[in-house]
C-alpha cells in the first residue's frame, strides 16, 4: 500500500485501528518527495532527520506548511530573499493547533515572494512546476502547497489565500482548496501581505479532508485582533447531508469575455449535475464583479507597502553590507532584497496612499468594496451558495506572463471578490481541459457557513470521479 496516495481520513481510520504507525506514513512523503521534488520543487525547506524524529514520537498525520506562516525556530522566508536565514521565535496559532492535535510538520512549501503572484514564478527559489504538465505554472500564490497534495508528496498543507491564492493553485492542479471566512482562523504568525483580505485555509485530496483540518485550525484567538469570536462546528458530520431543496445562483458575470471554453463547458456540466443532485440552479447578478481587479489591486498594494516597510536590514533577514549610512542601508537592503514583483506592489501600494492620490485611489476603492460585499449580501438573502469558474483558463506556461502584470493579475478575476467580500469559499476539481489540465469549481457561501459550501462540494465530488485522478509523474 502507497501510503502517500491515500487521504487523511483514510489514513487516521488506519492509524486508529493500528494497522500502521506515523512513521510509516512519514517514510511514505519521504520516498515521494525525493523521488520527485527535484523536478516539481514544490518544497523549499525540508529537514529529513527531524521529520523522522517527530513522526517517531508521534501519532499523528504529517503536513505540510506554506512557506509564510511562521514555526519556531525553523526557516519562513515568505520565499524571499530580503528574509534569508529567518528563524520565528514563536509559532503561529494554526501550527499550536496543529501540535496540539499532534500534527507531524514535514517542511515548507514554495510560494510566491510574499504571496505576490499567480503562478509561483517569483520565488526566489525558482518556479514550482504542474504536476500534471511540468511546463506549466501551478498556480499561486500558494503553488507550492497545491502541487505537493496533487503529486501525492504530501497528504494535506496548508496555504493562505489573499485573492484566490488557494482555490486557484487548487484548481490548476485539480485538488481541493477552501479559504475560510474571513476571521475564522487566526492570522497571527501569518506574515501580512493585505491584513484585510488575508486568511489561511487548506489544500487537500479531498472535500472530507478539508472539513476535518479546518475543524483542528479554526477558533478565536485573542493574538488577533480580527479573529472572529464565533464557535468552531465539526462540519464533517454534515458535509454527507443531501443537497436537495438548496438554492444555488450562478452569476452571469462570470461567464463572460475572457473565459477559456473548456474551462465553462466543464463548469457548467458541473452546474447541471449539482441540479441533478437536487439543488436548484437560477441565474444571479453581481453587479459590481467588473470592479473587483482595480478595487483589489489598489487595496492589496496599498496595504503590502505598509506591512513590507518593516524589512529593512535592521531587526531581521538580509542586511546590505557594502551601506555607508543607515539610509543606504535601507535603500541596497530593499533593492537587493525584494524581487521584481514585490518592488512592483510597493511602488503601486505608496503611490495609491500619497498625498493628493489616498482620496483618488484608495478611498474610492474602500467604498466600491462595500458595494461588492452589497452584492454579495443581497444575493445570499435568496440563495444558499454561489457556484462558478475558479480559474478562468487552466494552467499556461512558465514564463507565459511574467513580463505582462495585468494578463497576470487578471488570472484572479474569478476568486478576488470572495476576499474583498470577506465570504468562505472553496475549489473542487470538475474536469479536465482536451489537453488533460484540471479544471475548478468554486463554490462561495455566506460569512462562516462553511459548512453549506462544503456539503455541495462533497455531494458533487462524490457523484464524479474527478477528486480521484492524480497525474503520472
Amino acid at each position: 500500500m502507497e501510503l502517500n496516495k491515500l487521504t487523511a481520513h483514510e489514513l487516521r481510520g488506519l492509524l486508529d485501528k493500528g494497522d500502521i504507525s506515523s512513521i510509516d506514513i512519514s517514510n511514505s512523503i519521504l520516498g515521494a518527495v525525493e523521488k520527485k521534488d527535484k523536478a516539481l520543487n514544490a518544497i523549499v525547506h525540508f529537514d529529513r532527520e527531524k521529520v523522522i524524529e517527530r513522526s517517531k514520537a508521534s501519532k499523528g498525520l504529517p503536513i505540510f506548511i506554506k512557506d509564510n506562516i511562521c514555526v519556531k525556530d525553523e526557516m519562513t522566508t515568505c520565499c524571499s530573499k530580503i528574509l534569508n536565514g529567518f528563524k520565528p521565535p514563536y509559532d503561529a496559532t494554526v501550527i499550536k493547533k496543529l501540535l496540539k492535535e499532534d500534527f507531524i510538520l514535514m517542511g515548507k512549501t514554495n510560494m510566491d515572494e510574499f504571496a505576490f503572484g499567480s503562478s509561483t514564478e517569483s520565488s526566489c527559489y525558482g518556479p514550482t512546476k504542474n504536476p500534471w504538465d511540468m511546463e506549466r505554472i501551478p498556480g499561486g500564490s500558494s503553488g507550492g502547497s497545491a502541487a505537493c497534495v496533487a503529486a501525492d508528496e504530501a497528504i494535506f498543507a496548508l496555504g493562505s489565500d489573499t485573492g484566490g491564492s488557494i482555490r486557484q493553485p487548487a484548481a490548476l492542479c485539480g485538488v481541493v482548496g477552501l479559504k475560510p471566512t474571513y476571521g475564522r482562523v487566526s492570522r497571527y504568525g501569518l506574515i501580512a501581505f493585505a491584513s484585510s483580505l488575508d486568511q489561511i485555509g487548506t489544500l487537500t485530496k479531498d472535500v472530507e479532508d478539508a472539513a476535518l483540518l479546518l475543524k483542528v485550525i479554526s477558533g478565536h484567538d485573542s493574538m488577533d485582533s480580527t479573529s472572529a469570536p464565533v464557535s468552531v462546528p465539526d462540519h464533517s458530520l454534515k458535509i454527507k447531508d443531501d443537497i436537495k431543496g438548496l438554492k444555488i445562483g450562478i452569476p452571469q458575470e462570470y461567464f463572460g469575455q475572457g473565459l477559456d471554453s473548456d474551462v465553462k463547458n466543464c463548469v457548467l456540466k458541473a452546474i447541471e449535475k449539482i441540479g441533478q443532485l437536487g439543488a436548484k440552479c437560477e441565474k444571479v447578478n453581481l453587479p459590481h464583479t467588473e470592479y473587483a481587479v482595480a478595487v483589489y489591486y489598489i487595496i492589496a498594494t496599498a496595504e503590502a507597502s505598509s506591512n513590507l516597510a518593516r524589512f529593512d536590514g535592521v531587526q531581521y533577514g538580509l542586511r546590505a553590507k557594502d551601506a555607508k549610512a543607515i539610509i543606504d542601508m535601507y535603500k541596497k537592503t530593499r533593492a537587493q532584497g525584494f524581487g521584481d514583483e514585490a518592488k512592483r506592489r510597493i511602488i503601486l501600494g505608496t503611490f495609491a496612499l500619497s498625498s493628493g492620490y489616498y482620496d483618488a485611489y484608495y478611498l474610492r476603492a474602500l467604498k466600491v468594496r462595500t458595494l461588492i460585499k452589497k452584492d454579495f449580501d443581497d444575493a445570499f438573502r435568496k440563495f444558499d451558495a454561489i457556484v462558478t469558474p475558479t480559474s478562468p483558463t487552466p494552467a499556461f506556461k512558465i514564463g507565459e506572463r511574467t513580463q505582462d502584470p495585468l494578463t497576470m493579475y487578471l488570472s484572479d478575476i474569478f476568486t478576488i471578490s470572495a476576499n474583498l467580500a470577506g465570504i468562505p469559499g472553496v475549489s473542487v476539481p470538475c474536469g479536465f481541459t482536451k489537453e488533460n489540465l484540471p479544471v475548478g469549481l468554486q463554490i462561495l457561501g455566506r460569512p462562516f457557513d462553511e459548512e453549506t459550501i462544503l456539503k455541495i462540494a462533497y455531494n458533487y465530488e462524490q457523484a464524479t470521479e474527478w477528486h480521484k485522478k492524480r497525474p503520472d509523474l
